[in-house]
């Protein structure tokens, strides 16, 4: 998985930085092919906004912008929204109400 991670009118400190890559590394439970993420955190009027690019092989990306006041309620925000769409994608690929041909009964002809 390709991380990386920008910053427009904030400096990020090494904190922030190890925190935005272990709230992501969460996203590998979910047994995706995730290529790349892209996190952009810029400086707004009021607060700040976080911004996740997440590619994943062979679906649509998925983009997740959260707004917040502090920096670190934003990350977690938008980490837990993206968890979520990374969970309902994976649901929908493995797609459990597929019956197997062995489960099926023969029919009385």
């Amino acid at each position: 998985m390709n991380l990386q991670i920008r910053s427009k009118d904030i400096t990020l400190t090494e904190n922030t930085k190890a925190h935005i890559e272990n709230a992501i590394e969460v996203f590998r439970k979910y047994s995706l092919d995730i290529t790349s993420v892209h996190c952009l955190v810029s400086a707004e009027k009021k607060g700040v906004k976080v911004e996740f690019n997440i590619h994943v092989a062979h679906a649509e990306p998925i983009v997740i912008t959260q707004e917040d006041d502090v920096l670190d309620a934003a990350i977690d925000i938008a980490v837990d929204r993206a968890s979520k769409a990374l969970r309902r994608l994976h649901d929908k690929l493995k797609d459990h109400k597929n019956v197997s041909i062995k489960e099926l009964e023969p029919l009385d002809a």
